[in-house]
């Protein structure tokens, strides 16, 4: 109630700025009406140079992410094929599956690991202070799966960093790979992720694919869809330079060396992931991306529990990011870290505050001029772009093509809805509201 209380005089007070700002605004101007009829040219010019600006943006954006994608599958297609490394030379791996409050999710979830086409591996659930009955499903499993391939390990109830660092002292392996209980593996992931680990001892880690494992109506279809050109495809594309900076939570396999020399993860975040990964970053770790490395995740399937994640989410990335901040003004000293940094700060804070001012253009253009013929080409043109994009991102992750129409509701009303909880929830991070970390309920989708 506490914070309640504060988040309410917070808002209020930032309303208040803002309604006397407008109040200035007004008095400054005196003749509201006399003053559009001198201003209204160049507030018009101006609307359309920032549209054009956002347009710009937008084009640059696509064509470097697309651009590094392309050359990240072409290297791909042009490598000579890797022979199969038999069974008796491939390294143990240890995959690391914190719990906690679980119990709809977690056999499928171990029950997709033991079917790993892998012939290495110890399984190991940390079951962090779970209340309901996550441990008991996972030791059931546990006891029908072949002696020692399952450990479940019990530990009062720390958070998810603590049940992974705990899962990593217990592992047994040199590689460990670290999976969210909401998700299920692929049973080649093991195989063609552990390859790039073995071949380059510069590599820390290895980030896998994320797929919607429960996209059977609009709301969870449009997140697949954000997942394949919004998400893997920007890992793709950084991993042709071995700098990709989020490791997915649901598929990541790591040098357990790399995340010892970093300390493993840390707490102070509420996005673990992204916060070893620049760590990694940070210490000279490279890490590149393997699109046959497949996770399926259960998505959100209401707007509240899809606006709770994505809250969740930006202030992680935002705490991440100011964790490192001080790269940011290094850009000569780190220039790879630093470049890496600009771009999270671009796509969590720059990006959606552009797309949401820029459809309020929009907006403004259409009440006050009209709804041109210009302005519909536009429109247009940014639809065909996004089904464009949308059809090379899937058919480069080879996912279903029906989702290539749901690009036309993502422009319109999904990116608007998720960019504007992020701003809020920038806001809110700004202003150091506290939060917590609003576990989602599972339904069991996998």
């Amino acid at each position: 109630m506490n914070d309640w209380r504060r988040r309410a005089r917070r808002y209020a007070l930032l309303t208040a700025l803002q309604l006397a700002a407008i109040a200035a605004l007004f008095a400054t101007v005196g003749d509201a009406q006399a003053t559009w009829a001198l201003t209204r040219d160049v507030v018009f010019w101006g609307a359309m140079g920032a549209l054009l600006f956002f347009l710009l943006n937008v084009i640059l954006r696509y064509l470097a992410l697309l651009g590094g994608a392309f050359l990240a599958h072409q290297a791909r297609a042009l490598r000579p094929p890797r022979e199969r490394r038999r069974d008796d030379r491939l390294p143990l791996i240890s995959v690391i599956v914190p719990a906690y409050n679980e119990a709809e999710v977690i056999e499928a979830s171990i029950r997709s690991l033991l079917r790993l086409d892998y012939p290495h591996v110890e399984i190991l659930v940390v079951d962090d202070g779970s209340r309901d009955t996550t441990a008991a499903r996972a030791r059931r499993v546990a006891e029908e799966a072949p002696p020692g391939r399952v450990r479940v390990v019990s530990q009062p109830n720390g958070g998810k960093a603590t049940a992974l660092n705990t899962g990593i002292r217990e592992s047994r392996g040199d590689f460990v790979l670290c999976m969210d209980a909401d998700s299920t593996l692929a049973p080649e992931s093991l195989r063609h992720a552990v390859e790039h680990l073995v071949d380059d001892p510069a590599l820390g880690a290895v980030a896998g694919a994320v797929d919607v494992a429960n996209a059977g109506r609009l709301l969870t279809r449009l997140q697949a869809l954000e997942y394949v050109q919004g998400l893997n495809i920007v890992r793709q594309a950084m991993g042709w330079a071995g700098v990709v900076n989020i490791i997915p939570g649901p598929v990541g396999l790591f040098r357990k060396r790399a995340l010892y020399d970093v300390g493993g993860y840390d707490a102070d975040t509420f996005a673990e992931d992204c916060d070893v990964t620049l760590k990694l970053l940070v210490r000279g770790w490279t890490i590149t991306y393997e699109p046959r490395a497949r996770a399926a995740t259960e998505a959100p399937e209401t707007l509240r529990a899809l606006f709770q994640q994505r809250y969740r989410w930006t202030r992680g990335i935002l705490q991440a990011v100011r964790k490192h901040a001080g790269l940011l003004t290094r850009p000569l000293r780190h220039p790879i870290q630093s470049l890496v940094l600009w771009y999270m700060v671009f796509e969590a804070l720059i990006w959606p505050a552009m797309n949401l001012m820029a459809n309020a253009v929009l907006l403004y253009l259409a009440l006050a001029h009209g709804v041109s013929a210009t302005l519909v080409v536009w429109w247009l043109m940014l639809t065909l772009l996004d089904l464009a994009i949308s059809l090379f991102a899937v058919s480069m992750e080879e996912q279903s093509l029906r989702l290539v129409p749901h690009a036309i509701v993502y422009r319109m009303f999904f990116s608007l809805a998720i960019d504007t909880c992020k701003v809020l929830a920038t806001l809110e991070e700004v202003m150091g509201l506290g939060m917590r970390w609003g576990k989602l309920a599972r339904l069991g989708r996998l």
